[in-house]
């Protein structure tokens, strides 16, 4: 079992975790409508997703 030789500092371990901070989900617009979404994922206002209609929103 692996033992760590020497004590890991205080600068060491919060430099280390600095890395593991939450981000925003990223957004892009819509090439129909123009309005933002999740990429890669299906409109919620107009129901296209790659140029095409997937969801009938009306």
């Amino acid at each position: 079992m692996a033992v760590p030789k020497r004590k890991t500092t205080r600068a060491v371990r919060d430099a280390r975790r600095s890395q593991h901070h939450v981000e925003a989900p990223s957004r892009s617009l819509c090439s129909q409508c123009h309005q933002p979404k999740l990429p890669h994922r299906v409109c919620p206002e107009c129901g296209y997703y790659d140029g095409k209609e997937i969801i009938d929103t009306e």
